[in-house]
């Protein structure tokens, strides 16, 4: 198949996907966090935070599904400069419509368990898994560090529209967002009444501190790089960080035996980006 032709067929593999996608899900508006710029908590590029929230009903009026994007990071300036561009990096770039499908579908057919839930969708834009931290901003490439201070700004505009009072609460994410909701698992579950039930899913953020078939710590050196860059250290959870140094913290299986919020994790048996990264024919 030559070149053309074989972008033409992604094209239209891709716009068939979309189109299920949003035949499947329903559109949700664009929230943002505007209150959080006056406290330095915004995207790579200085734009406010933002999320997606469907409200729930009826039983599942008081409970709360917080579903955290994916997206993987970026560790220098470099990369970062790089996601400032995109969504990735800036609220100013995302669609201010998505479709709400799978466990933030509202059907009880698709989504049995959670279909009349509050689902929250919290868009990722700053590139350190939600744990950066670095007052300074460099004149030069105006890149801002502020991970952990999206985090907050965040979960306190939920909590303010009713997340205060959750009887029930899942966060959840998938690959960098996955990592989220493990590093943030046992924070999410402490802003949450005493009474309220609280779990948490990972979903493909299980990362795992392996060398390459070349015998190279790249990932290892990667995540230390990013907890560096976007000053992390002091952000990622205490059991570890007492014990590791900072980058190790990133990888679950440092982390997982101190959680003590009920936590699940859904992890497919061959990553396709963690072999890809350790350089696997």
């Amino acid at each position: 198949m030559a070149d053309g032709s074989l972008y033409a067929w992604w094209c239209c593999a891709l716009g068939w996907a979309l189109a299920l996608v949003a035949a499947d899900g329903f559109l949700v508006d664009i929230t943002y966090v505007e209150s959080a710029v006056a406290k330095g908590a915004v995207c790579l590029d200085g734009s406010a935070p933002a999320y997606h929230l469907a409200r729930g009903s009826g039983s599942g009026e008081n409970s709360w599904l917080v579903h955290f994007e994916g997206g993987g990071w970026c560790n220098n300036v470099t990369t970062c400069l790089q996601r400032k561009r995109t969504r990735l990096g800036s609220s100013k770039e995302m669609a201010t419509q998505i479709a709400f499908s799978g466990i933030l579908s509202d059907t009880p057919d698709d989504n049995p368990d959670f279909y009349n839930w509050n689902k929250v969708k919290v868009r990722y834009c700053d590139g350190s898994s939600f744990t950066g931290d670095v007052e300074e901003v460099d004149p030069a490439t105006k890149l801002h560090y502020r991970g952990a201070r999206i985090w907050q700004a965040v979960m306190d505009d939920l909590l303010a529209k009713g997340m205060d009072k959750a009887e029930n609460a899942l966060i959840s994410g998938c690959s960098a967002g996955g990592l989220t909701s493990i590093l943030h698992c046992d924070r999410f579950h402490d802003l949450l009444p005493p009474a309220a039930r609280v779990k948490c899913l990972s979903d493909a953020g299980f990362f795992i501190n392996e060398k390459d078939v070349a015998g190279v710590g790249y990932i290892a050196a990667f995540f230390n790089d990013v907890v560096t860059t976007h000053g992390s250290a002091k952000n990622l959870p205490p059991s570890c960080t007492s014990t590791l140094p900072p980058g190790t913290c990133f990888f679950p299986q440092n982390e997982v035996k101190q959680i003590q919020t009920p936590l699940f994790i859904l992890n497919a048996a061959y990553d396709s980006w963690q072999v890809i990264i350790r350089g696997v024919p």
